[in-house]
């Protein structure tokens, strides 16, 4: 029993610090890859909203850049539009949350008419998360967002992978963190002959 009892005690001399580094290897993944994710989000908002703000400074009317057709952003995966003026009134949009149009924060607002693209996660409500770019116009600002459930659904994914793969990991360093312990024993010398 005192053989088994060191045994164990030498693999978790070896297993801990490479399981502590497979941990932080795996967190490092996890994050890298969901931040991937959510920042790949914001990439078809910037495009159309910097495009729709041109427009509106070329002269375009508040209607001509925003698509037809109402979104629900709340079950939507759809990108919507939202024009507002300089006081942050709504000029035309195509986004409906619980029958009305959302109205863009005042904050997100100020930040883009200051001439600063503003990328923000925004929740109108519980249970609506959306990938929000909103960018200013010589009158105002747009906002540009689409659902960010299919995001989350991907970093949920992700998250079960990494975690399935970390304790995968863990065994095999254990297995073989035991039987490296089981190479390098000590042997008990022998007893001298008479």
């Amino acid at each position: 029993m005192r053989g088994m009892n060191s045994l164990v005690g030498r693999a978790a001399v070896v297993w801990l610090p490479v399981a502590a580094a497979a941990v932080l290897l795996t967190g490092l993944v996890y994050v890298v890859a969901q931040q991937d994710l959510r920042m790949a989000a914001n990439d078809p908002q910037l495009q159309l909203a910097q495009d729709a703000a041109a427009a509106l400074d070329a002269g375009a009317a508040a209607e001509g850049v925003v698509p037809s057709g109402e979104i629900d952003i709340a079950t939507s995966l759809a990108v919507f539009t939202i024009v507002t003026d300089a006081s942050g009134a709504i000029l035309a949009g195509n986004a409906m949350l619980d029958g009305t149009p959302p109205k863009v924060p005042a904050g997100v607002l100020r930040t883009a008419r200051d001439g600063q693209n503003d990328l923000v996660t925004w929740q109108p409500r519980d249970g609506v998360r959306i990938a929000q770019v909103t960018v200013g116009w010589r009158g105002g600002a747009v906002t540009v967002g689409r659902s960010l459930a299919e995001v989350e659904r991907r970093a949920d994914v992700l998250l079960a992978v990494c975690a399935m793969g970390l304790a995968a990991t863990l065994l095999a360093l254990g297995v073989v963190s035991l039987f490296v312990a089981w190479l390098t024993r000590s042997r008990s010398p022998a007893a001298p002959s008479a």
